[in-house]
């Protein structure tokens, strides 16, 4: 005896009286029939049918094409914390991948703090140049969104000019690159939407190189106007060479402290360790230890120290990925003896599986 009950594993059978005898037909099947036939009566319906098809397609299309042409839209969600799993397990399935957590943590509203901008900024650098390819189409999009604020942030502020024109050399660069291997798919989306983004990007480096600083109207004390020993003490607190060669050209007298040997002998014992500066001493004319010179050498052949006020963090008790200064739902008795904080580089090495 076949089976007629309502269950989820068999619908049932029914049996419709025709010309031709009793007809077995599903219930799915006789409510579209019932459907086909009532539209098929009347010859303006069968007109609102494709009427209704054609715009409910023309409205997707413009929708799609709105979401993938306006680069302003950002897909994330703000989150100040996630869960970084690298595997299924019975209460997880999948895994967290870099693309996920740029999108998801909450990198629009770190810019705006000068606290975490440079470890920001640093992150877009080394994703920009070998992790742009492994970011999803999404992230990809969220990525340039971010990068635009923080140009935009720049020429309102002119403050970390020199370190976002680098940011930028280095991207154009890696698209050059990209871009000329349109063959093997290594870009998400259509190629001429990011030879647009590359127009930005050179539109984006003209208007740094066209920045005039002006000057404040505050009238009091200048920072020549300080005792040499502050002064000093003002350059052994630049964290990059550069810096101090350009402050040492705006007077003669900070020209003399810029030459200062102690003040480039603690720059180069804060970025490297002896063993670096052993294999790279360099002798003056006056038999004495260069520091500058070998300040610039180290810098070429070993990678400076890196410091940051805010980064991210992660706990090692529950696998949380969050930034300094935030409170996140942990089980661990003391979880700040969990923390871990997370240099940019650290923070793509997470996501390597």
């Amino acid at each position: 005896m076949p089976f007629l009950g309502q269950d989820w594993r068999s619908p049932g059978q029914n049996w419709v009286k025709t010309e031709d005898g009793w007809k077995r037909f599903l219930n799915e099947q006789i409510n579209f029939v019932s459907e086909i036939n009532s539209y098929c009566n009347d010859a303006h319906n069968k007109e609102n049918i494709f009427n209704n098809l054609n715009y409910d397609i023309a409205a997707k299309k413009r929708k799609k094409d709105l979401l993938n042409n306006n680069t302003k839209i950002q897909y994330l969600h703000q989150e100040k914390w996630i869960y970084v799993h690298k595997g299924s397990t019975k209460e997880r399935h999948g895994y967290c991948t870099l693309g996920e957590a740029f999108n998801r943590l909450d990198f629009s509203t770190a810019i705006l703090d000068s606290r975490r901008f440079n470890y920001v900024v640093r992150l877009l650098e080394l994703i920009a140049k070998s992790q742009l390819t492994s970011l999803s189409g999404i992230a990809q999009k969220n990525y340039m969104n971010i990068l635009e604020k923080v140009v935009q942030k720049v020429l309102e502020d002119q403050e970390n000019i020199r370190l976002i024109k680098e940011l930028l050399q280095t991207l154009y660069t890696s698209l050059c690159t990209l871009v000329q291997r349109i063959g093997k798919s290594v870009l998400v989306g259509n190629i001429n939407f990011w030879v647009y983004r590359m127009e930005n990007i050179v539109d984006w480096q003209q208007q740094l190189n066209n920045i005039q600083i002006k000057r404040p109207t505050v009238k009091g004390m200048t920072l020549t106007d300080l005792p040499l020993c502050l002064q000093l003490n003002i350059m052994q607190r630049l964290a990059d060479g550069r810096d101090i060669v350009c402050l040492g050209q705006v007077s003669s007298d900070l020209q003399v402290l810029s030459e200062d040997r102690l003040l480039w002998k603690k720059l180069c014992q804060y970025h490297f360790t002896e063993r670096q500066i052993r294999k790279r001493l360099i002798i003056s004319d006056k038999g004495q230890l260069d520091w500058k010179k070998m300040y610039f050498k180290l810098v070429r052949c070993y990678p400076r120290r890196e410091q940051y006020g805010g980064t991210l963090q992660l706990c090692r008790h529950c696998h949380i990925l969050s930034w300094t200064g935030t409170e996140h739902p942990c089980t661990a008795n003391n979880p700040e003896s969990c923390l871990v904080s997370l240099s940019p580089q650290d923070f793509i090495n997470l996501f390597k599986f």
